[in-house]
């Protein structure tokens, strides 16, 4: 897909990986709906980006009736729909059997629902939009690319709800594309290891020390940028389809 043409829904948009990916899609001459829950951030982000260029839309990616009217309102405002790129995601860390007993049903369930039921939704909201586009060429209609993480492989103690939310995405690429193809929609995975993130960016400083001396090469954590330029490789290479991207310096992540 050339990149000028790019209609995008990006989950999670207006901060870390989401920000990034809503950033470079941009630059190269797309135009972004952003779907999250920080208003304030919402409201910066779409004044860096431009408002001709963006909009940011109040969601709760895990809600039906709230995702299929924003993409509703998205495809107008941006003009149709080709892309969407799903990042909204929690940690939901904690021990199946911690200090205070057993993880409580609610934070495992809260975890799944927001990584793995919201990519979901998303995917096949945009999908349901993105069937009646006019095919490009090879018949393409549109480009899903959701996150997983490495943990969806080698998840870490205290990552029980992150890890099987994490795996849930990446189970669920092969058969979505296989379906999708036959409207032209390709769907693929981005797993990526340990990025510089808000999430990163709270912890202690030997804590990020030790993190990027665990990582083979490059040692240091992964830039946002990185993780957009391979979204923006996904969109633009039309035979990589049903498949999960690991983009992580080689890290393999230790028990704990």
């Amino acid at each position: 897909m050339h990149a000028n043409s790019v209609r995008a829904i990006v989950t999670g948009g207006v901060s870390g990986l989401g920000l990034a990916v809503a950033e470079r899609l941009v630059a190269d001459g797309g135009r972004v709906a952003l779907f999250d829950l920080n208003d304030e951030r919402g409201a910066a982000a779409v004044a860096t980006l431009g408002e001709a260029n963006a909009r940011y839309f109040k969601v709760d990616v895990s809600s039906e009736d709230a995702v299929a009217s924003a993409v509703d309102a998205a495809a107008g405002f941006l003009g149709g729909l080709n892309v969407a790129v799903s990042c909204a995601g929690i940690l939901g860390a904690g021990r199946v059997l911690g200090r205070e007993g057993p993880m409580p049903l609610s934070q495992f369930a809260t975890t799944v629902a927001v990584n793995l039921v919201g990519s979901f939704n998303v995917a096949k909201a945009a999908a349901a939009r993105m069937q009646h586009n006019e095919p490009g060429e090879d018949g393409e209609r549109g480009v899903i690319v959701n996150t997983a993480s490495i943990a969806a492989y080698e998840g870490q103690v205290g990552q029980a709800a992150y890890s099987a939310s994490k795996a849930g995405v990446v189970g669920m690429t092969l058969p979505m594309a296989r379906e999708l193809a036959r409207f032209g929609i390709r769907v693929n995975t981005i797993a990526p290891g340990i990025f510089w993130t808000p999430m990163v960016d709270g912890m202690p400083e030997q804590v990020q020390r030790s993190l990027a001396a665990s990582i083979p090469f490059p040692s240091r954590l992964g830039q946002p940028a990185e993780f957009a330029d391979l979204v923006a490789t996904i969109v633009r290479n039309r035979y990589l389809n049903g498949e999960t991207i690991r983009l992580d310096g080689a890290v393999r992540l230790a028990p704990k």
